[in-house]
């Protein structure tokens, strides 16, 4: 029955994913600030409630947050701390998310089968004492997604409050950049 249900929720979820990629090779600027603030501004009586929910859902589906930290910063330039409590909301839910997931989808397994100096690479890494500094680095740095960090944390078991506080500051010095510069540059 676990099995059934576990290729159910990979194809639901895949079909998902695909549909989203879909959307976005059609129109690639549906993951503009702009377009997710005109979107969001749509829904004129309920403009935060869709926002908190999309900043919530929107890691499920591996959509990076700066197009919607932006978006937020944009709509509510005078709630900018606000737009950052929900932001973060939705980048450490997410990051728990991928790191709980990782062997539930079965991954790991795959990975440590195919990979498994590099799997054992990370693991010394992710293990040592400055393992939180190495993800706030990582979740600091633009150019690289979060995401995968969190997925490597969760294979190779580093502890989760280690995972959670590197992501939680790298993140936080990121978001407030861009919430505080993205209500200063006209997108």
């Amino acid at each position: 029955m676990l099995k059934t249900g576990k290729k159910i929720f990979y194809v639901l979820w895949g079909f998902l994913l695909l549909y989203v990629l879909y959307c976005y090779l059609k129109n690639p600027e549906i993951l503009s600030a702009n377009y997710i603030k005109s979107f969001i501004s749509s829904y004129k009586g309920h403009i935060l409630t869709v926002y908190i929910i999309i900043s919530l859902v929107r890691g499920f589906f591996l959509i990076p947050s700066t197009p919607f930290v932006i978006a937020g910063a944009l709509l509510f330039p005078d709630n900018l701390l606000l737009v950052l409590l929900i932001s973060m909301a939705g980048i450490m839910l997410s990051a728990t998310a991928l790191y709980y997931f990782s062997d539930i989808l079965g991954f790991s397994e795959y990975l440590e089968k195919k990979y498994p100096s590099k799997v054992k690479k990370w693991e010394n890494k992710l293990q040592s004492s400055r393992a939180t500094f190495l993800v706030l680095g990582w979740s600091f740095f633009p150019l690289v997604p979060t995401d995968i960090i969190c997925y490597v944390a969760g294979i190779v078991k580093m502890p989760y409050k280690y995972m959670f506080l590197g992501v939680f500051l790298g993140e936080l010095i990121l978001t407030s950049f861009y919430i505080y510069s993205g209500t200063t540059v006209n997108l």
